[in-house]
């Protein structure tokens, strides 16, 4: 399924905010590899943890993050009242100057006649150019009807970007908030099997060479029995913090994940923020060439 892309032609300037991290490195030192700064950032369709809609507040906190791709969940697109029937997408890569995708889970009839598709679902924002978009189905418990059963539904991102040459598949995720584990399991098995055959496309090359992050709220804790599959083709970028609630965090359940063998993590961190129910992880890695 093609994912309907929003791109932002102008690419963003040069600024080191250094509010959570060092800034990025340069490739200066590192060989051959090739520094990148990923964010993963629940946005709570643009409302802090006073449950008060705020875009300004939350393009801020993303500004600060300087991160050169950011993974958003919970993204209103003329979704209702709550955010305002905005574009929290395309609001977001325009401030950022950014180039965006956004992915739906849900696209629902407009509320009026002649006004756009009510859509929810999650996003990437990225300084770098997209060379392609795809919006996977994973299995789904649907929160919109009032008997649902796990079906494959589309919400699962994913972008191709050429980073200074090299290119670089990310996803963005939102994985089940129900205690039984279930449909996560499910999903986690869905997502191996997207990303393994990502990982087998490359002409030429080997799996380990396919550089891979998957960005996103898990809704589970590092240790969950249903996540720990992912783990076996991916490390747990550990940011020393929880994440959740964003005031006075408790658990740790969004996360940066990359590839073993071609991608190296340097540093990450937990911003402290109260601009969303969730705190944002941002994380420096270097992509071997």
């Amino acid at each position: 399924m093609s994912l309907r892309r929003r791109t932002v032609d102008v690419l963003i300037a040069a600024g080191l905010s250094g509010a959570v991290l060092a800034p990025p490195a340069s490739a200066a030192g590192q060989g051959h590899a090739v520094p990148l700064r990923v964010a993963t950032y629940n946005i709570h369709a643009g409302a802090g943890m006073d449950n008060v809609f705020d875009l300004d507040r939350q393009a801020a906190e993303l500004r600060a993050l300087d991160a050169d791709v950011i993974g958003l969940q919970e993204v209103d697109v003329h979704w209702g009242t709550r955010s305002q029937w905005r574009d929290l997408a395309g609001e977001l890569a325009e401030r950022l100057h950014m180039h965006v995708s956004f992915a739906p889970i849900y696209n629902l009839d407009p509320g009026t006649p002649g006004a756009p598709r009510r859509e929810f679902g999650v996003a990437v924002l990225s300084r770098y150019r997209m060379t392609s978009a795809e919006n996977h189905e994973i299995t789904r418990l649907s929160t919109q009807d009032p008997n649902p059963v796990p079906a494959p539904a589309p919400g699962f991102g994913e972008v191709v970007l050429r980073v200074k040459g090299l290119p670089v598949h990310v996803y963005v995720t939102h994985l089940d908030y129900r205690a039984d584990p279930s449909v996560r399991t499910a999903q986690v098995a869905d997502t191996r099997r997207i990303m393994a055959q990502d990982g087998a496309s490359g002409p030429g090359a080997g799996r380990q060479k396919v550089r891979q992050i998957l960005l996103g709220d898990f809704n589970a804790a590092p240790d969950a029995p249903e996540l720990a599959p992912l783990w076996e083709r991916l490390t747990d970028v550990e940011p020393g913090g929880p994440t959740y609630p964003a005031q006075d965090p408790v658990q740790r359940i969004d996360y940066v994940a990359v590839s073993k063998d071609s991608v190296q993590v340097r540093d990450a961190a937990v911003a402290e923020t109260l601009a969303s129910d969730h705190r944002p992880v941002v994380a420096d890695l270097l992509l071997r060439r």
